[in-house]
Protein backbone atom coordinates (compact mmCIF):
# COMPACT_ATOMS: atom_id res chain seq x y z
CA UNK A 1 0.00 0.00 0.00
CA UNK A 2 2.85 2.17 0.85
CA UNK A 3 4.49 1.95 -2.34
CA UNK A 4 0.88 2.55 -4.30
CA UNK A 5 0.88 6.16 -2.28
CA UNK A 6 4.08 6.98 -3.32
CA UNK A 7 3.49 5.79 -7.17
CA UNK A 8 0.61 7.88 -6.97
CA UNK A 9 2.11 10.95 -5.52
CA UNK A 10 4.79 10.74 -8.47
CA UNK A 11 2.26 10.36 -11.00
CA UNK A 12 0.41 13.41 -9.85
CA UNK A 13 3.41 15.12 -9.53
CA UNK A 14 4.05 14.76 -13.43
CA UNK A 15 0.88 15.53 -14.05
CA UNK A 16 0.98 19.13 -12.21
CA UNK A 17 4.29 19.76 -14.00
CA UNK A 18 3.27 18.99 -17.18
CA UNK A 19 0.22 21.13 -16.49
CA UNK A 20 2.63 24.32 -15.75
CA UNK A 21 4.69 23.26 -18.50
CA UNK A 22 2.28 23.25 -21.29
CA UNK A 23 1.87 26.68 -21.68
CA UNK A 24 6.19 27.38 -22.21
CA UNK A 25 5.48 24.90 -24.68
CA UNK A 26 3.17 26.22 -26.59
CA UNK A 27 4.01 30.09 -26.26
CA UNK A 28 7.76 28.88 -27.68
CA UNK A 29 6.62 26.62 -29.95
CA UNK A 30 4.58 29.54 -31.88
CA UNK A 31 6.89 31.87 -31.56
CA UNK A 32 9.66 29.43 -33.30
CA UNK A 33 7.17 28.14 -35.42
CA UNK A 34 6.56 31.36 -36.94
CA UNK A 35 10.09 32.65 -37.75
CA UNK A 36 11.57 29.83 -39.06
CA UNK A 37 8.72 29.13 -41.20
CA UNK A 38 10.12 32.72 -43.00
CA UNK A 39 13.31 31.33 -42.70
CA UNK A 40 15.66 30.19 -45.92
CA UNK A 41 17.09 27.02 -45.87
CA UNK A 42 20.95 26.86 -46.34
CA UNK A 43 23.43 23.26 -45.66
CA UNK A 44 23.43 24.30 -41.91
CA UNK A 45 19.85 24.46 -41.71
CA UNK A 46 16.83 26.82 -41.64
CA UNK A 47 18.45 30.33 -41.53
CA UNK A 48 16.12 33.81 -40.35
CA UNK A 49 17.70 36.46 -42.11
CA UNK A 50 14.40 38.98 -41.05
CA UNK A 51 15.53 41.00 -38.14
CA UNK A 52 12.43 41.53 -35.97
CA UNK A 53 11.77 37.05 -36.59
CA UNK A 54 15.33 36.69 -35.17
CA UNK A 55 13.73 38.55 -32.33
CA UNK A 56 10.78 36.19 -32.45
CA UNK A 57 13.04 33.18 -33.06
CA UNK A 58 15.14 34.63 -29.88
CA UNK A 59 12.11 34.60 -27.46
CA UNK A 60 10.74 31.00 -28.28
CA UNK A 61 14.58 29.89 -28.10
CA UNK A 62 13.98 31.24 -24.05
CA UNK A 63 10.60 29.51 -23.76
CA UNK A 64 11.92 26.37 -24.56
CA UNK A 65 15.09 26.77 -22.57
CA UNK A 66 13.28 27.14 -19.37
CA UNK A 67 10.58 23.97 -20.48
CA UNK A 68 12.37 21.67 -18.72
CA UNK A 69 13.41 23.63 -15.46
CA UNK A 70 9.62 24.45 -15.45
CA UNK A 71 9.09 20.44 -15.30
CA UNK A 72 11.84 19.70 -12.88
CA UNK A 73 10.60 22.56 -10.92
CA UNK A 74 7.09 21.74 -10.20
CA UNK A 75 7.25 18.14 -10.33
CA UNK A 76 9.59 18.77 -6.81
CA UNK A 77 6.91 21.70 -5.94
CA UNK A 78 4.03 19.21 -6.12
CA UNK A 79 5.83 16.95 -3.75
CA UNK A 80 7.68 19.40 -1.50
CA UNK A 81 5.80 22.69 -1.83
CA UNK A 82 7.28 25.81 -2.38
CA UNK A 83 11.07 25.23 -1.21
CA UNK A 84 11.01 22.46 -3.65
CA UNK A 85 10.58 24.95 -6.71
CA UNK A 86 14.31 26.38 -6.64
CA UNK A 87 15.81 23.55 -6.47
CA UNK A 88 14.21 21.29 -8.69
CA UNK A 89 14.12 23.80 -11.22
CA UNK A 90 18.17 24.33 -11.05
CA UNK A 91 18.46 20.53 -11.18
CA UNK A 92 15.97 20.26 -14.35
CA UNK A 93 18.55 23.28 -15.66
CA UNK A 94 21.23 20.77 -15.21
CA UNK A 95 19.81 18.12 -17.07
CA UNK A 96 18.79 20.00 -20.08
CA UNK A 97 22.37 20.71 -20.94
CA UNK A 98 25.68 19.04 -21.19
CA UNK A 99 27.56 17.93 -19.19
CA UNK A 100 31.24 16.82 -20.24
CA UNK A 101 31.84 12.98 -18.54
CA UNK A 102 34.65 10.58 -20.57
CA UNK A 103 34.87 13.61 -23.55
CA UNK A 104 31.33 12.49 -24.12
CA UNK A 105 28.93 15.55 -23.31
CA UNK A 106 25.52 13.91 -22.05
CA UNK A 107 22.51 15.69 -21.99
CA UNK A 108 19.60 13.59 -20.00
CA UNK A 109 16.59 16.36 -20.74
CA UNK A 110 13.23 15.51 -20.02
CA UNK A 111 14.04 12.17 -18.02
CA UNK A 112 16.44 13.33 -16.39
CA UNK A 113 14.40 16.08 -15.31
CA UNK A 114 11.58 13.86 -14.27
CA UNK A 115 14.10 12.02 -11.68
CA UNK A 116 16.21 14.69 -10.11
CA UNK A 117 12.23 16.59 -9.92
CA UNK A 118 11.21 13.62 -7.67
CA UNK A 119 14.22 13.34 -6.20
CA UNK A 120 14.60 17.09 -5.17
CA UNK A 121 10.75 16.99 -3.81
CA UNK A 122 11.69 14.13 -1.54
CA UNK A 123 14.91 15.33 -0.44
CA UNK A 124 13.15 18.88 0.21
CA UNK A 125 10.29 16.80 2.38
CA UNK A 126 12.41 14.92 4.19
CA UNK A 127 14.62 17.95 5.33
CA UNK A 128 11.62 20.18 5.86
CA UNK A 129 10.29 17.47 9.34
CA UNK A 130 13.93 18.34 10.27
CA UNK A 131 14.15 19.25 14.51
CA UNK A 132 16.09 22.11 14.44
CA UNK A 133 16.07 25.40 16.77
CA UNK A 134 14.48 29.00 15.93
CA UNK A 135 16.63 30.91 14.49
CA UNK A 136 18.01 27.68 12.01
CA UNK A 137 14.17 27.11 10.99
CA UNK A 138 14.08 30.77 10.40
CA UNK A 139 16.63 30.15 7.33
CA UNK A 140 16.25 26.39 6.38
CA UNK A 141 13.78 27.23 3.85
CA UNK A 142 15.68 30.00 2.04
CA UNK A 143 19.40 29.28 2.96
CA UNK A 144 19.94 25.72 3.66
CA UNK A 145 17.36 23.49 1.76
CA UNK A 146 17.66 24.95 -1.62
CA UNK A 147 22.03 25.10 -0.94
CA UNK A 148 22.45 21.37 0.47
CA UNK A 149 19.40 19.82 -2.11
CA UNK A 150 21.07 21.23 -5.11
CA UNK A 151 24.23 20.42 -3.94
CA UNK A 152 23.82 16.86 -2.87
CA UNK A 153 22.10 15.97 -5.90
CA UNK A 154 23.85 18.00 -8.72
CA UNK A 155 26.96 16.33 -7.27
CA UNK A 156 25.47 12.64 -7.21
CA UNK A 157 23.86 13.33 -11.05
CA UNK A 158 27.31 15.01 -12.48
CA UNK A 159 29.58 12.09 -11.11
CA UNK A 160 27.29 8.78 -11.00
CA UNK A 161 24.46 9.28 -13.19
CA UNK A 162 26.18 11.24 -15.95
CA UNK A 163 28.96 8.38 -16.04
CA UNK A 164 26.43 5.18 -17.55
CA UNK A 165 24.69 7.76 -19.37
CA UNK A 166 27.91 8.43 -21.51
CA UNK A 167 28.21 4.75 -21.55
CA UNK A 168 25.38 4.30 -23.13
CA UNK A 169 25.60 7.21 -25.10
CA UNK A 170 28.83 5.80 -26.86
CA UNK A 171 27.00 2.40 -27.34
CA UNK A 172 24.40 3.75 -28.84
CA UNK A 173 26.72 5.38 -31.47
CA UNK A 174 28.67 2.40 -31.76
CA UNK A 175 25.50 0.06 -32.45
CA UNK A 176 24.55 2.59 -35.32
CA UNK A 177 27.94 2.33 -36.41
CA UNK A 178 28.20 -1.33 -37.08
CA UNK A 179 24.32 -0.98 -38.71
CA UNK A 180 25.42 1.41 -41.10
CA UNK A 181 26.05 0.11 -44.83
CA UNK A 182 24.87 -3.37 -43.34
CA UNK A 183 21.55 -2.76 -44.14
CA UNK A 184 19.68 0.26 -44.17
CA UNK A 185 16.22 -0.93 -42.81
CA UNK A 186 17.83 -2.47 -39.84
CA UNK A 187 19.70 1.06 -39.41
CA UNK A 188 15.76 3.12 -39.97
CA UNK A 189 14.25 0.68 -37.24
CA UNK A 190 16.87 1.49 -34.94
CA UNK A 191 16.66 5.47 -35.82
CA UNK A 192 12.98 5.34 -35.59
CA UNK A 193 11.99 3.22 -32.78
CA UNK A 194 15.24 5.34 -30.54
CA UNK A 195 15.89 8.35 -32.54
CA UNK A 196 12.97 10.60 -30.19
CA UNK A 197 12.84 8.07 -27.57
CA UNK A 198 13.80 10.43 -25.02
CA UNK A 199 12.61 13.59 -27.06
CA UNK A 200 16.64 15.84 -26.76
CA UNK A 201 18.06 13.64 -24.16
CA UNK A 202 20.71 11.35 -24.77
CA UNK A 203 19.54 8.76 -26.58
CA UNK A 204 18.56 11.74 -29.32
CA UNK A 205 21.49 13.73 -28.88
CA UNK A 206 23.77 10.28 -29.82
CA UNK A 207 21.13 9.68 -33.01
CA UNK A 208 21.97 13.58 -34.17
CA UNK A 209 25.77 13.29 -33.96
CA UNK A 210 25.75 10.13 -35.35
CA UNK A 211 23.76 11.46 -38.64
CA UNK A 212 26.17 14.29 -38.49
CA UNK A 213 29.23 12.65 -38.49
CA UNK A 214 28.59 10.60 -41.35
CA UNK A 215 26.40 14.25 -43.36
CA UNK A 216 30.26 15.21 -43.19
CA UNK A 217 31.54 12.13 -45.14
CA UNK A 218 28.49 13.19 -47.38
CA UNK A 219 26.06 10.11 -46.41
CA UNK A 220 22.44 11.65 -45.93
CA UNK A 221 20.35 8.64 -45.54
CA UNK A 222 20.24 8.27 -41.97
CA UNK A 223 19.73 12.15 -41.48
CA UNK A 224 16.67 11.79 -43.86
CA UNK A 225 15.29 8.96 -41.65
CA UNK A 226 16.85 11.24 -38.74
CA UNK A 227 14.76 13.88 -40.05
CA UNK A 228 11.45 12.26 -40.41
CA UNK A 229 11.30 10.51 -37.08
CA UNK A 230 11.71 14.22 -35.21
CA UNK A 231 8.27 15.63 -37.00
CA UNK A 232 6.49 12.12 -36.44
CA UNK A 233 5.73 12.07 -32.91
CA UNK A 234 3.86 15.52 -32.14
CA UNK A 235 2.04 15.44 -35.43
CA UNK A 236 1.38 11.64 -34.56
CA UNK A 237 -0.59 13.14 -31.16
CA UNK A 238 -2.42 15.78 -32.91
CA UNK A 239 -3.61 13.27 -35.17
CA UNK A 240 -4.28 10.98 -32.14
CA UNK A 241 -6.04 13.84 -30.24
CA UNK A 242 -8.31 14.46 -33.76
CA UNK A 243 -9.39 10.58 -34.32
CA UNK A 244 -10.05 9.74 -31.03
CA UNK A 245 -11.79 12.49 -29.34
CA UNK A 246 -13.32 11.05 -26.67
CA UNK A 247 -9.72 10.04 -25.34
CA UNK A 248 -8.44 13.90 -24.87
CA UNK A 249 -9.91 16.84 -23.10
CA UNK A 250 -10.29 19.69 -24.49
CA UNK A 251 -6.92 21.18 -22.79
CA UNK A 252 -5.08 17.97 -24.60
CA UNK A 253 -6.69 19.07 -28.18
CA UNK A 254 -5.38 22.50 -27.78
CA UNK A 255 -2.18 21.45 -26.86
CA UNK A 256 -1.80 19.28 -29.46
CA UNK A 257 -2.73 21.66 -32.32
CA UNK A 258 0.26 23.58 -31.50
CA UNK A 259 2.71 20.16 -31.00
CA UNK A 260 1.21 19.09 -34.52
CA UNK A 261 2.57 22.68 -36.09
CA UNK A 262 5.67 22.06 -34.11
CA UNK A 263 6.20 18.78 -35.53
CA UNK A 264 5.51 20.14 -39.60
CA UNK A 265 8.63 23.01 -38.56
CA UNK A 266 10.81 19.83 -37.20
CA UNK A 267 10.13 20.78 -33.49
CA UNK A 268 9.39 17.21 -31.65
CA UNK A 269 9.47 19.11 -27.91
CA UNK A 270 5.51 19.66 -28.24
CA UNK A 271 4.97 16.38 -27.99
CA UNK A 272 6.84 16.24 -24.17
CA UNK A 273 3.73 17.13 -21.87
CA UNK A 274 1.95 14.32 -23.42
CA UNK A 275 4.89 11.78 -23.11
CA UNK A 276 5.32 13.04 -19.00
CA UNK A 277 2.12 12.93 -18.33
CA UNK A 278 0.90 9.29 -20.20
CA UNK A 279 4.47 7.90 -20.91
CA UNK A 280 3.21 4.11 -21.00
CA UNK A 281 0.22 4.95 -24.17
CA UNK A 282 1.83 7.62 -25.83
CA UNK A 283 6.41 6.71 -26.39
CA UNK A 284 5.34 3.08 -27.27
CA UNK A 285 3.08 5.23 -30.25
CA UNK A 286 5.33 7.33 -30.85
CA UNK A 287 8.48 4.64 -31.34
CA UNK A 288 6.09 2.48 -33.82
CA UNK A 289 5.20 5.58 -35.81
CA UNK A 290 8.67 6.77 -36.09
CA UNK A 291 10.04 3.43 -36.95
CA UNK A 292 7.85 2.82 -39.57
CA UNK A 293 8.28 6.29 -40.76
CA UNK A 294 12.03 5.56 -41.01
CA UNK A 295 11.40 2.40 -42.60
CA UNK A 296 9.78 4.61 -45.48
CA UNK A 297 12.36 6.99 -45.82
CA UNK A 298 14.88 4.56 -46.17
CA UNK A 299 13.21 2.29 -48.89
CA UNK A 300 12.50 5.64 -50.83
CA UNK A 301 16.06 6.51 -50.20
CA UNK A 302 15.30 9.77 -48.66
CA UNK A 303 18.15 12.61 -48.33
CA UNK A 304 17.94 15.28 -46.03
CA UNK A 305 20.97 18.06 -46.50
CA UNK A 306 20.82 19.99 -43.42
CA UNK A 307 20.22 19.71 -40.16
CA UNK A 308 16.70 20.21 -39.30
CA UNK A 309 13.74 18.66 -40.15
CA UNK A 310 9.73 18.59 -40.68
CA UNK A 311 8.16 19.66 -43.76
CA UNK A 312 9.85 23.09 -43.54
CA UNK A 313 12.73 21.51 -44.74
CA UNK A 314 11.22 20.17 -48.19
CA UNK A 315 13.12 21.94 -50.05
CA UNK A 316 16.95 20.60 -49.36
CA UNK A 317 15.22 17.02 -49.35
CA UNK A 318 16.54 14.63 -52.14
CA UNK A 319 12.77 12.30 -52.80
CA UNK A 320 10.30 14.41 -51.58
CA UNK A 321 7.47 12.34 -52.23
CA UNK A 322 8.72 9.46 -49.66
CA UNK A 323 9.62 11.92 -47.22
CA UNK A 324 6.07 12.99 -47.29
CA UNK A 325 4.93 10.03 -47.44
CA UNK A 326 7.12 8.98 -44.40
CA UNK A 327 6.10 11.86 -42.22
CA UNK A 328 2.36 11.35 -43.39
CA UNK A 329 2.21 7.43 -42.67
CA UNK A 330 4.78 6.98 -39.62
CA UNK A 331 2.34 9.69 -37.86
CA UNK A 332 -0.91 8.17 -38.56
CA UNK A 333 0.51 5.02 -37.30
CA UNK A 334 1.16 6.96 -33.83
CA UNK A 335 -2.38 8.33 -34.09
CA UNK A 336 -4.00 5.37 -34.21
CA UNK A 337 -1.76 2.68 -31.93
CA UNK A 338 -2.13 5.81 -29.67
CA UNK A 339 -5.83 6.20 -29.80
CA UNK A 340 -6.59 2.42 -29.43
CA UNK A 341 -4.02 2.00 -26.18
CA UNK A 342 -5.20 4.88 -24.73
CA UNK A 343 -8.58 4.34 -22.36
CA UNK A 344 -11.45 6.74 -22.55
CA UNK A 345 -11.86 9.60 -20.49
CA UNK A 346 -14.38 8.06 -18.09
CA UNK A 347 -12.30 4.97 -17.71
CA UNK A 348 -9.17 7.00 -16.74
CA UNK A 349 -11.10 8.72 -14.18
CA UNK A 350 -11.65 5.78 -12.42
Amino acid sequence: MEVKKYLKEIQKSFLSGVSFMMPVVVAGGIMLAVSLATGEKTPTGVTITNPFMQQINLLGKAAFAMMIPVLGGYIAYSIAGKPGLAPGMILGYVANNSVTINDVEVKSGFLGAMVLGVAAGYLVKWMKGWKVNKQIKTILPILIIPSVSVFVLGIFYIYVIANPISLFMGAITSIMGSLNGASAVLLAVFIGLFGEVDMGGPVTKSVSMFTLALMNEGIYEPNGMFRIAVAVPPIGIFLATRFFKNKFNEGDRNTAAAAGIMGCIGITEGAIPFVVSDIKHVLPSTMIGTAVGCIIGAIGKVKCYVPHGGFIVLPVVEHKIWFIVAIIVGSCVTGIILGLLRPKLEEAAK
